[in-house]
């Protein structure tokens, strides 16, 4: 039972998430045409990727620096809302984080930091039918873990926002190009929480 990762250890589970968002672009995209303008899989792709390459050589002095570094990649070469949203998340989720490695708690309150900056940044609320219903879930499991097994808090945070994507099928869509749909959004899960969902899942060291 692992108490705490290293920085190399988060650099290289932040690339495997990296790498499963860029993967994962034809489905964004899909699942984007469904319910938005079908751009969400390429501006995530070329995020993440630049992030990937950020991340490459391995050179952050801490956590938190390495979260920004994605944070910083994201949100200056995704473009559009989603590039802003899970930049922020990022960036904000580095603020917990500087020390040179991660702990359960330290990943809880990273989580909640990150949260908390896109429900200030952009209004939106659990069950309007974005990210933030895939988070919700994700940091409640995660809480749960006791403070000494860091692996078990990333998969049960993986295991809460996969839940918070099968949730939002059921949710009509509240923001976002999305909203225009009314009912219309019933029925497809979110691109947002399916992002997250892909990241959390190869952070934790699964597939997405």
């Amino acid at each position: 039972m692992a108490s705490e990762l290293d920085t190399d250890e988060v650099e290289r589970r932040l690339a495997a998430g990296c790498t499963a968002i860029v993967e994962a672009k034809e489905r964004l995209t899909e699942a984007d045409r469904a319910i938005g303008d079908g751009d969400h899989g390429v501006g995530m792709a070329r995020g993440f990727g630049a992030a990937l390459e950020k991340l490459d050589g391995g050179s952050s002095r801490t956590v938190g620096e390495a979260f920004r570094s994605v944070g910083m990649a994201v949100l200056s070469t995704s473009g559009g809302a989603s590039g802003a949203v899970f930049g922020t998340f990022f960036l904000q989720a580095a603020a917990p984080l500087e020390a040179t490695t991660l702990d359960a708690p330290r990943f809880v309150a990273a989580l909640e930091s990150g949260l908390a900056a896109i429900e200030k940044r952009g209004g939106a609320k659990a069950g309007d039918k974005t990210l933030i219903d895939a988070l919700v879930p994700a940091i409640e499991r995660a809480r749960r873990v006791p403070a000494g097994d860091v692996a078990a808090c990333l998969a049960a945070a993986a295991d809460g926002a996969a839940e918070g994507v099968e949730a939002t099928v059921d949710m009509k869509a509240a923001t976002g190009k999305a909203r225009s749909l009314g009912d219309r959004s019933i029925g497809h899960p979110d691109p947002g929480a399916i992002s997250i969902s892909v990241f959390l899942a190869a952070f934790a060291g699964r597939g997405g």
